[in-house]
């Protein structure tokens, strides 16, 4: 059968023909199941055309059937159902003239046997091309999506026989409303519309003409009833039926937010189907991304096993020219027909579509696929148009739950590729401006649509969790406000936060170990013992941006010791909101140490903001985080890295001199910080870069980072994400203002999530360019304190 489908798919790749218009033309059609048939299924012998399906004497019996001449199927079917899914009469026996179809469709029966033929009864013909027993053939394999046997179990096929009206387009919200449009309706005297309904249901034939063909036969439309192509770029709005596809006339998607998605545009999803990938789908030859349009990812009879119609959504294998065959659900299967490599992609250029497979297959990656996942299956299900799931799904109670697929953070039917979420048409990339500006945390067109929360505080300490979270959801279409404020989403954190905080997980806010989730509890993620940790992090307690503590000086409330609490206050790389530092302020009033930052880090010092892609995602050279490659190379974003916690550079406990490609000089000047460097200020000094004299003062020149800051780097309760071991409390299980003893080169103390290998012990905090070697010290003096202490504990360390 392979052969015959190759062959037939030949003939439609010869040329890439707009579809015309549709003529009743059974004979000429694969439902010509006589002799003279032009398909692989015929009769050996019978010449007649329409009696394979209809009789004018001796029909079965069924309201408003056309004169059926065969037996229904008395199967029982496996309806189609999601969680999403508001239709809620989907029967397990389908109705109407959809049982019609079946009784070819299934499978089940022999195609060749009707009731009334030639004056006699219950005749069976003798067929070619059909599958054992004399049934439908299996095409490309019967658990293929390539085949139209579609078996008894229709959960890998679009729905049938459920009640289409206005109150499932409401709660649907992005079906067109069948009360409002008059091509959605049931026949009737003088109504005719192209989506026809039968007794307000939608059926098999209101997509569907079993008698109908393109009037170039080399065009295959499937029977469709509208086009199966996209014939011109979409604009939204209403159904247009001279170029729109089919899908669109029920299937609104927000208008014109699909008309301008990366995956509709014609000016971006301009890339074309290989050869092989389109003899297949039997698209023609050098179908466009934005022609194929919801064909690219969905299939209405998809491979089974597949959920939501997702074309090869499944985790069998396949290639390019051979087919899935069933399997399990695998919605990243679905994506990376085009998004890898080019060898590997269905597409004859992907220089413009991000690599985003090869990033899931790098040492350390999120949990794609079922088997890395804790439940060891598909646990992802939406439950309404904006993609969102319920926090239990997300593994708020059970973290077996927990999971990742790409549509947790990206909603393909309104991503877009521009700079910024809420601009209008195409730009060079879907990712965020970073070169020569003022950066900002803006969400970009890739997260165009998608869902998220922004978490609501109650106060500034460290220790205290978010009282609630915001769910954002929905688009707000071109030119929605970016305020953080808004009912959708407008950061990145804001779709991240979702999974990595208390909103998507239990978190009895007990330190250093509580309930949290466990780390390397899912495969291709960090292991447990990296950096002394054994469970993750709450970001949303240590991105907390509190506006009163912007800028320098005492801040009340930090989470410090009382003891601690002069010229100190919370500090955060600026995700969630800025610092309010600015270069100026950073260095006690003196000139700017702005140019201690690598570009664009280096402008807008204070109010400038950051994503979280900016630290997590694929390796990247030293002194930026832009993925190697530039604007068509590696992807942005927390795929997968060669290094634990999916940072872009190695972040350990020897993170500091002689490492200039680890994370942290990524953003900050190498030189400045670790290299020695003392011609300029560093904000640490009193007109003097004191990074670059202990560079000069420590033995060996082995300047480590987390000596003095914090493990986890994200946000913590003391200025500058010092650690202070004159001042361990309730992170580490203890008491306020506890003091460890560190007492000699060999002491560091250690201890999960927020001390690896820290040594240093602050008396007093200092205003920023105002720090002097007395600031530093055990609080008791023992064993002393400035540099005495540092020689003390800092000469030689391990």
């Amino acid at each position: 059968m392979r052969g015959v489908l190759s062959m037939l798919s030949l003939a439609v790749l010869l040329t890439w023909p707009a579809e015309a218009a549709r003529i009743s033309d059974v004979r000429n059609t694969k439902h010509n199941l006589s002799v003279s048939g032009p398909g692989p299924v015929k009769a050996v012998s019978e010449n007649q055309v329409c009696v394979f399906c209809h009789t004018p004497h001796g029909a079965e019996n069924i309201p408003a059937a056309p004169l059926w001449n065969r037996q229904l199927s008395g199967a029982t079917y496996t309806p189609y159902t999601s969680e999403s899914i508001d239709a809620n009469d989907i029967a397990a026996t389908p109705g109407g003239s959809s049982k019609l179809c079946l009784s070819c469709h299934d499978g089940t029966l022999a195609i060749g046997v009707v009731n009334v033929a030639n004056g006699n009864l219950n005749v069976s013909f003798d067929m070619q091309g059909t599958h054992t027993g004399g049934t439908m053939p299996v095409g490309e394999g019967e658990l293929t999506g390539f085949t139209r046997r579609l078996g008894t179990d229709l959960r890998n096929d679009h729905p049938i026989s459920l009640t289409y009206d206005a109150s499932l387009a409401v709660a649907d919200g992005e079906l067109r409303n069948p009360a409002a449009v008059p091509h959605i309706a049931t026949r009737a005297p003088g109504v005719k519309p192209s989506v026809p309904l039968e007794a307000g249901k939608l059926e098999c034939v209101s997509c569907h003409d079993p008698h109908i063909r393109d009037t170039d036969p080399n065009v295959s439309i499937k029977f469709l009833r509208l086009h199966r192509f996209q014939q011109a770029a979409p604009v939204g709005g209403q159904f247009n039926e001279n170029d729109d596809i089919v899908c669109l006339a029920c299937h609104d998607k927000l208008g014109p937010v699909w008309a301008r998605s990366a995956h509709a545009d014609p000016a971006v999803a301009n890339e074309t189907y290989k050869a092989g990938p389109a003899q297949l789908r039997e698209f023609p030859a050098n179908t466009a991304v934005w022609e194929a349009s919801c064909l690219n990812c969905h299939d209405t009879h998809t491979v089974q096993g597949s959920r939501r119609l997702l074309r090869e959504g499944t985790d069998a294998l396949g290639s390019l020219t051979l087919p899935r065959s069933g399997g399990e659900p695998a919605i990243e299967s679905t994506c990376y027909q085009c998004h890898t490599t080019g060898a590997e992609s269905v597409l004859n250029s992907n220089t413009e579509v991000p690599n985003i497979r090869t990033d899931f297959q790098l040492p350390r990656h999120m949990p794609i696929t079922s088997d890395e996942q804790l439940a060891g299956q598909e646990i992802h299900d939406i439950v309404d148009a904006d993609f969102v799931e319920p926090q239990s799904r997300l593994g708020k109670i059970d973290n077996t739950q927990r999971h990742v697929e790409c549509t947790d953070c990206h909603n393909p039917h309104r991503l877009q590729r521009n700079r910024l979420f809420n601009a209008t048409g195409g730009t060079v990339a879907g990712t965020h401006d970073h070169d020569g500006v003022t950066h900002s945390n803006i969400a970009s067109g890739v997260l165009r649509g998608g869902w998220g929360v922004e978490p609501n505080y109650g106060s500034t300490s460290f220790f205290d969790l978010p009282t609630s979270y915001t769910v954002k959801r929905g688009d707000g279409g071109d030119g929605a406000s970016v305020s953080a404020a808004s009912p959708w989403v407008t950061r990145e954190y804001q779709i991240c936060l979702k999974c990595h905080s208390d909103y998507g997980y239990s978190d009895n806010n007990i330190l250093p170990v509580g309930n949290r989730p466990e780390l390397g509890d899912s495969g291709g993620t960090t292991s447990p013992g990296v950096n002394g940790l054994s469970q993750y992090t709450n970001q949303a307690r240590e991105v907390q941006a509190p506006i009163t503590h912007q800028g320098e000086g005492t801040k009340p409330n930090s989470g410090a010791g009382a003891a601690f609490a002069d010229n100190n206050h919370r500090s955060w790389h600026p995700v969630v909101g800025a610092t309010g530092r600015s270069g100026v302020l950073r260095n006690d009033g003196r000139e700017s140490i702005a140019g201690n930052w690598e570009p664009p880090f280096d402008n807008g010092v204070g109010v400038q903001t950051m994503y979280c892609s900016d630290c997590h995602g694929s390796s990247t050279g030293p002194g930026t985080v832009v993925p190697l490659g530039g604007e068509n190379g590696n992807p942005w974003g927390p795929h997968g890295s060669t290094h634990d916690f999916l940072l872009k550079g190695e972040w350990t406990k020897d993170t500091g001199t002689g490492r200039p490609n680890d994370l942290c000089f990524k953003c900050h000047d190498y030189d400045v910080y670790a290299g020695g460097d003392r011609s300029v200020d560093s904000g640490f000094g009193r007109g003097d870069n004191l990074h670059g004299l202990h560079f000069e003062k420590i033995d060996g020149n082995r300047v480590k980072c987390m000596w003095c800051h914090v493990a986890v780097p994200h946000g913590w309760k003391n200025k500058g994400l010092l650690v202070n071991l004159n001042d361990v409390g309730p992170e580490a299980g203890l008491p306020p203002g506890t003091e460890v003893t560190i007492g000699s080169d060999a002491q560091v103390y250690n201890q999960e999530p927020y001390y690896w290998n820290a040594k240093l012990k602050i008396r007093n905090f200092a205003v920023a360019g105002d720090w002097r070697d007395d600031n530093c010290g055990s609080a008791s003096g023992n064993p002393d304190v400035g540099k005495d202490w540092m020689r003390a504990v800092c000469q030689n360390p391990p």
